[in-house]
């Protein structure tokens, strides 16, 4: 795989465009240039755009510039005979790190001449940047600029970091793997990541001495390109006990016992300021006491009119989550910087999106109890049927779970929710996949799961581990095992 690490100028400099124009008084009047300016990569008329046209003779010092309309629509009027250079400018161009190079426009005799411009296609892109070839190569890329989450200038020499999940079905069974690419962004903080799958979903982050960023989860289109611009800020690590910070981090301590005890955690806070508003759909109104968080720094709650505020956040591009019980999570990449505008968010009721599964599932649960058996019989993982549930008698589905090995309940920093952590495939502990009726669930914790099914409602749970989970129930570029739980 070839990853570019040079901003690629697909460019003609646009020159001489200060000069004077060129007196119109003593000859006839001229041709009138026209085109349109489009946009290939969102496939749409591209407005705004600065158009520039500029005489292809240095020695003839003339030069225009118009703007592009709503429908990318650009004119030159009373434009004399000659040979001409026009290119555009625009922050989409800016945004990738590349110029559209200039075109040729001839007029004679006063006619009128058409030249349309555009960014450049995905498939060209691909294959300018990454060296391949544009009728056979069918991955993806990644490209954007590494930049100071203080004062927005470019970081050189900026490791920026991409994976994602493959599997591969070969004579020897069904494996997993994670490849990983790596870039180094050049002195414009240019960074470019070749060979990524296109159409699926991968991982970036970026990291530069002591600063790195949170891992950004987002899809890459079919056509194969996407834009990420990456902030790194700085951040201090601290280990938090409840909602008290008891030391600076320096030592491992993430070995606990299976228990609801006191547990410390790792938080990354900063001198960054978010601020939001959280509504539930239907009806648009505020939904108090949601709880808003930072992946791996402070969290903060909703108060009455949906308002929240983290005033201690870390700098650069993070992870934000805001959850609710009995509403489907909202998880989305931010960038926090020193004065980034409020956000707002509305969460829809769990009860809508379950229901719609609920029906879909029926069937499907159908066709799969023998498969919940046949991974029973296998050894892997740890499974409670109907008939163990109904021994228990537990109120909730997280008295069930407190007998699997290898699990714990982790209180949050408000001393409030519970988040469920389980022993991971290397040091420490981790938050698991959790997996309802086959449709993954995130951003659960405890309180979440006790809301969202009854034991009495419960066919069966399945409980992986570190190792061993089952493909279909694998949580992309996650070394912590995964919950299923089927109901009736």
């Amino acid at each position: 795989m070839r990853a570019g690490t040079k901003t690629v100028m697909i460019a003609v400099a646009l020159a001489r465009l200060s000069g004077a124009q060129t007196p119109t008084s003593d000859r006839a009047p001229g041709a009138t240039i026209r085109g349109i300016v489009y946009d290939s990569l969102a496939h749409r008329p591209l407005a705004g755009a600065l158009v520039q046209l500029v005489d292809a003779d240095p020695a003839r010092p003339f030069s225009r510039s118009t703007n592009s309309d709503s429908l990318g629509r650009f004119a030159f009027n009373d434009a004399p005979d000659g040979h001409y250079l026009v290119g555009f400018l625009h922050p989409a161009l800016d945004s990738i790190g590349l110029e559209e190079p200039a075109r040729e426009v001839f007029v004679r005799s006063g006619r009128a001449a058409h030249v349309d411009l555009g960014l450049p296609s995905a498939r060209r892109l691909r294959a300018a940047i990454c060296r391949t070839d544009p009728k056979t190569d069918s991955t993806g890329i990644v490209v954007g600029f590494v930049r100071s989450a203080t004062s927005s200038e470019p970081i050189e020499g900026a490791s920026v970091s991409g994976e994602w999940s493959e599997f591969v079905l070969s004579h020897t069974g069904l494996t997993r793997s994670v490849p990983r690419l790596v870039a180094t962004t050049a002195a414009n903080g240019w960074f470019a990541l070749c060979g990524v799958p296109a159409g699926g979903t991968m991982v970036v982050g970026a990291a530069s001495g002591a600063d790195s960023t949170s891992s950004i989860e987002f899809d890459v289109p079919a056509e194969g390109f996407a834009h990420r611009d990456l902030y790194l800020g700085a951040a201090r690590t601290s280990i938090v006990m409840d909602s008290t910070v008891v030391r600076a981090a320096s030592a491992d301590s993430t070995t606990r016992g299976d228990s609801v005890a006191r547990v410390p955690r790792l938080v990354r806070t900063g001198t960054g300021r978010l601020t939001g508003v959280v509504h539930r759909a239907p009806g648009n109104t505020p939904l108090a006491g949601a709880q808003v968080s930072i992946l791996d720094g402070p969290q903060t709650r909703a108060d009455d009119r949906g308002v929240w505020t983290i005033a201690n956040a870390p700098l650069g591009s993070r992870l934000l989550e805001i959850r609710a019980v009995g509403y489907y999570p909202d998880r989305r990449p931010v960038d926090v910087m020193p004065e980034t505008p409020p956000m707002s968010s509305t969460l829809s009721t769990l009860k809508a999106v379950l229901d719609t599964v609920r029906v879909r599932a029926t069937t499907l649960y159908t066709r799969d109890r023998t498969g919940f058996q046949q991974r029973r019989r296998s050894g892997q993982g740890h499974y409670i049927t109907a008939d163990d549930i109904a021994r228990r008698s537990a109120l909730y589905l997280t008295d069930l779970l407190r007998v699997i090995p290898g699990l714990y309940f982790q209180l949050g920093a408000d001393s409030f929710s519970r988040q469920l952590m389980m022993r991971g495939t290397g040091r420490g502990f981790c938050a698991p996949a959790v997996y309802l009726d086959g449709m993954p669930m995130y951003a659960f914790d405890a309180e979440d799961l006790d809301a969202a099914v009854r034991p009495e409602d419960i066919a069966g749970i399945e409980v992986y581990t570190g190792i061993g989970v089952p493909m279909q129930f694998q949580r992309p570029m996650s070394g912590c095992g995964s919950i299923v739980v089927w109901t009736k």
